[in-house]
């Protein structure tokens, strides 16, 4: 008879597979329908024992005879689709072009801007519908991209290798700390949280924002912690009072070598001048300039954000900066850091 499916034994045993141990349930309903096909039984007893439609019959017996029990199972690999070749252009654009390299008055690629290039560039009209699906086939996804720090300072391993020959040959009275500052914000960082789905938390912000600036230095080699008063600004004179805070709590080293960024107020003439009058007490050295990953003091920030800053909800900034201030003193300390610039002296 036309309707009749005669099943090999090997095809019999991957339907078998899909309905024991298959991992895709679709497949497996699909097989238990062609077997019961293959066994004999009418449309009407499958779809009482199965509880499914006689559509889904007649499409599995339909697909078993297109394409054997692959196509029956709808396991069969997709076919290979042919795009057109213009496709490699919106590629090549999107990622290595920008709108002003084809005189757009623009500084990044919109659907719109990508169809008109392919319209006066290589003669294909499409909408920027057309273009936006494309772009999704091709992967791409509509984000943020992530800021990054350039250009990079073309002394930077120069410096590096200074650094790290410094470490390394620290005579036995003298000490070494990484410095940097910290913002606080009334105004809470905001960051992800867990919620429920289809409702979004909210996170309440002052109506005006209040700062402070925390100065803060690490020890290399222990992971110890120098933190000074919180400043309403960041600049010379904070920086003057947290050397002066590092020579009060580090008086058992006759030499503090301070590593530092490039920021303007830590070479201020104030600064200079308070330093040469203690008379090589301290030692400042700086970092290669845009290389904040370099300070082993942006993890102990980083850190403090994720625990203390984000989402916060603090009323004034006095409370913030005594969470603060406790988070660091608590738990700001990082493993020991002279290693990793000990490596290259």
């Amino acid at each position: 008879m036309d309707g009749i499916i005669r099943l090999s034994a090997g095809e019999r045993k991957t339907a078998l597979g899909h309905v024991h141990r298959g991992p895709d349930h679709r497949a497996a309903r699909r097989a238990n329908v062609l077997l019961l096909l293959a066994d004999g039984h009418s449309v009407r007893f499958i779809a009482a024992a199965l509880y499914c439609s006689p559509d889904l019959i007649a499409a599995v017996r339909r697909d078993y005879r297109r394409g054997g029990v692959a196509a029956a199972l709808g396991t069969e690999p997709p076919p290979v689709r042919r795009v057109p070749w213009w496709w490699t252009r919106l590629l090549v654009w999107a990622l290595e072009f920008t709108p002003g390299d084809f005189g757009f008055r623009r500084s990044r690629w919109s659907c719109g801007a990508l169809a008109v290039a392919l319209r006066e560039t290589v003669g294909v009209r499409v909408g920027r519908e057309t273009v936006r699906r494309v772009l999704r086939d091709l992967g791409f996804a509509w984000r943020r991209p992530r800021p990054v720090v350039g250009p990079v300072d073309p002394e930077h391993d120069q410096k590096m290798r200074a650094l790290r020959a410094l470490l390394a040959g620290l005579p036995a009275g003298e000490v070494a700390v990484f410095q940097d500052e910290v913002q606080l914000d009334l105004n809470p960082k905001v960051g992800s949280a867990w919620m429920l789905k289809g409702c979004q938390a909210e996170v309440v912000t002052p109506g005006d924002n209040v700062r402070r600036h925390l100065a803060v230095s690490v020890l290399a080699g222990t992971g110890n912690l120098v933190v000074s008063d919180p400043t309403a600004r960041r600049n010379s004179e904070q920086f003057v009072a947290h050397l002066a805070d590092l020579c009060r709590r580090l008086r058992r080293w006759k030499v503090v070598h301070v590593v530092c960024d490039n920021a303007a107020f830590h070479k201020s003439k104030a600064v200079r001048k308070w330093v040469a009058k203690r008379g090589g007490r301290v030692v400042l050295h700086y970092l290669p300039s845009r290389a904040p990953e370099e300070n082993p003091v942006e993890k102990v920030f980083w850190r403090l954000h994720e625990a203390v800053t984000r989402n916060h909800r603090f009323e004034s900034i006095e409370e913030l900066v005594i969470a603060a201030v406790e988070w660091l003193e608590r738990e700001g300390s990082t493993a020991p850091l002279a290693e990793d610039y000990c490596m290259a002296a």
